[in-house]
């Protein structure tokens, strides 16, 4: 499986090597959980944004111009080409650092970490209209946290 970074935010200094590791991971865990029609995963791009860039997203693709966490987009092959999920998921950077700073024992890395983690989950198939559905989401998601090596600072480079 293929994994692409796009920073497309200039208000946090990212390590685009430890996002790509981590995201690998979790990509992996949820390719594994994915049915077999969203097998195998051939590539997910990760567009790292900000406030001002994730809105416009989130009201083209759910009418909604708020700021959001993340936005997941999944793509079947077109007809001739090689099988495998395609899927993007815009993250936000800026709203990763604003939710850590409230939660004290919480860093920006593990909340953008989160963030990829949800993105995936729902790339795999994952809904979560209800409140058991997020339930079993997060449960999830956090357990693929734990197997993952995020060291402080590790993604989000402090200045």
């Amino acid at each position: 499986m293929k994994i692409s970074i796009l920073v497309e935010q200039h208000r946090v200094p990212l390590n685009r090597k430890a996002i790509t590791t981590i995201a690998a991971a979790i990509a992996a865990h949820a390719e594994a959980r994915s049915p077999r029609d969203l097998r195998p995963w051939r590539e997910v791009v990760i567009h790292l944004v900000d406030n001002e860039g994730i809105a416009p997203i989130h009201q083209a693709i759910l009418e909604d111009d708020t700021v959001t966490d993340v936005i997941t987009q999944r793509y079947d092959p077109l007809p001739g080409e090689p099988e495998g999920l395609q899927g993007e998921l815009f993250v936000n950077v800026e709203r990763a650092l604003e939710v850590a700073a409230v939660r004290s024992k919480w860093s920006p890395d593990q909340e953008l970490a989160l963030y990829i983690a949800h993105g995936c989950d729902h790339l795999s198939g994952a809904d979560d209209a209800t409140s058991v559905e997020y339930d079993r989401m997060r449960r999830r998601e956090l357990r693929w946290l734990r197997g993952c090596e995020i060291q402080l600072g590790s993604l989000v480079r402090r200045s």
